[in-house]
């Protein structure tokens, strides 16, 4: 069997795709739908927001390549469709965490 070995990016990349659909953004992210600013949870005062997690279009194409990423819209363009992990994604985070 060949294994698939990824970069940091990528692995960031397809734990964010395991938390959620991506969606395309401007400057070639990709995030979640409604993704915002958020603070951390023990931050009583909310004075060091957390930035936005997100991947680049670059990387989503590699994890597609790889099969670890899907479009949820088959019949629609690549660039502009939703993308979710596909079980071979959600297999390789298990055995490589």
């Amino acid at each position: 069997m060949n294994t698939i070995t990824l970069t940091p990016a990528q692995i960031r990349g397809l734990k964010l795709a395991k938390e959620g659909d991506l969606f395309p953004r401007e400057d070639d992210k990709w995030t979640h739908l409604d993704a915002a600013v958020t603070y951390a949870k023990n931050d009583r005062f909310r004075e060091r927001p957390q930035k936005i997690k997100f991947l680049t279009s670059s990387t989503l194409a590699t994890l597609r390549e790889f099969g670890l990423l899907r479009s949820l819209d088959p019949d629609g363009k690549t660039q502009e469709a939703a993308h979710g992990i596909t079980m071979a994604g959600k297999m390789w985070l298990l055995k490589n965490k």
